[in-house]
């Protein structure tokens, strides 16, 4: 029983990873295909760029509600509706001929499948399973969704120049999005109650709550809730700067941005890859930190490490890779998407049962925050010539992200607003 009891969490985590590859992956496939679309279609940076907008808006808005409806439904209906929608989008995308079924499939489609497997499942499933290690187990989870995103786009850059082009890479991710369906429905739980265990690091098992009779009004109710704090604003603030530095701009724009500069875009593709090795180590740590040592600190370092970084970024394109290169590479990397585990602390600390919610929503604030950075960066590539002016606004932005968070100050008054926290 005590084995089941310590494997049983780390086998649902496995899971949960796995999940979070594949979705992540599917999601920024895009950005691989940036090239391609443009060469068939004749679209612009600027067209293309919309759709990847409307892409991490909905894969940000979905994340609370599809907490609450996780609360409702259960995590592994949810996940498995989120998978289809997603081979939906993908395998529909062969067929499009105009700008505005790109906005559909790959924005609106693969923006809600992905956006429902995201961080808000994170937090749920963290919260649910974990009572401690859960800072270790968000960061590997979350490394598993940027990583993914990441390491998948050198393979979907090397489909779009197999025969077939752009199309054979949707097809393979519409494929591999469908194949995971069965997968999740025979192998995942949803409580540790189901298997008359306790979550992890705890003594007693935790009784299964009565699901919501309305997810949309869980999700609403903690929005009001949360935003009547100073705390709820400042992470808000500080998380939509870092999706505008990160999935908004490095994510969708690092590729063209290196092909200007003569870099071939698998070249490019190969050092997104890079980033998403380093994030999986700085985000793992990150969590193992955050389980230590104050969160509002770590938070500080991270975006002023980033935005350092992005300061010095436009000096350092050349068509070959070169040494600075890959320093930045292996910094940014290392600190990509390690602001997560710490802002999720945060929100446990300040929201307690109800931060998985919360969080779905500042983590809506980081999708709507790349969602501009991605439109904004492709339209100053197309007014400007050069992405320069976005990789100097975008460093500055981090540098003040940093500060905000510093500010966060121990909660006071957050939980006794939550008078009816959500049990998830």
């Amino acid at each position: 029983m005590i084995r089941q009891k310590q494997v049983w969490p780390w086998m649902i985590a496995a899971i949960g990873f796995v999940a979070l590859v594949a979705a992540a992956g599917f999601r920024a496939t895009p950005g691989a295909l940036v090239e391609p679309l443009q060469e068939e279609f004749g679209w612009s940076t600027g067209v293309i760029g919309l759709a990847m907008s409307v892409n991490l808006a909905l894969y940000g808005v979905t994340a609370p509600f599809a907490s609450a409806l996780m609360e409702r439904f259960g995590m592994r209906k949810v996940t498995a509706v989120a998978m289809s929608l997603i081979a939906l989008g993908s395998g529909l995308a062969v067929f499009m001929t105009a700008s505005w079924q790109l906005v559909l499939l790959w924005g609106v489609l693969v923006g809600l499948g992905s956006g429902s497997i995201s961080l808000g499942f994170v937090a749920t499933l963290g919260t649910r399973w974990f009572v401690k290690r859960q800072g270790l187990v968000t960061g590997v989870l979350t490394a598993g969704g940027a990583t993914g995103s990441l390491v998948f786009l050198p393979l979907v850059a090397k489909l779009s120049e197999a025969p077939g082009g752009w199309k054979t890479a949707a097809i393979v991710v519409s494929v591999v999005a469908l194949a995971t369906v069965p997968f999740i429905l025979l192998f995942f739980r949803e409580h540790p109650a189901d298997l008359n265990i306790p979550p992890y690091g705890a003594d007693e098992v935790v009784p299964v709550q009565p699901p919501a009779r309305n997810a949309a009004r869980l999700a609403v109710d903690g929005l009001k809730t949360a935003s009547r704090t100073r705390a709820f604003w400042l992470l808000a603030i500080a998380f939509a700067i870092c999706g505008a530095t990160s999935n908004g701009l490095v994510n969708t724009h690092f590729i063209p941005a290196a092909h200007d500069h003569g870099m071939p875009s698998v070249t490019a593709a190969g050092l997104l890859a890079m980033i998403g090795i380093f994030d999986l180590i700085g985000t793992v740590a990150s969590g193992w930190l955050s389980d230590r040592y104050d969160s509002r600190i770590l938070l500080l370092a991270y975006y002023g490490l980033r935005g350092i970084s992005l300061l010095v970024l436009p000096q350092l394109f050349d068509a070959e890779v070169t040494g600075p290169m890959l320093i930045f590479i292996v910094l940014f990397g290392l600190d990509f998407i390690a602001t997560v585990p710490p802002t999720v602390a945060l929100c446990r600390e300040h929201f307690g049962m109800s931060a998985p919610i919360v969080f779905g929503w500042i983590f809506a604030a980081h999708q709507l925050g790349a969602a501009f950075a991605a439109t904004t960066a492709g339209l100053t590539r197309d007014g400007f010539g050069t992405y320069a002016p976005a990789w100097y606004v975008a460093g500055a932005l981090s540098i003040g992200a940093g500060l905000l968070s510093l500010r966060t100050k121990p909660p006071t008054v957050e939980k006794t607003l939550l008078a009816e926290p959500a049990s998830v």
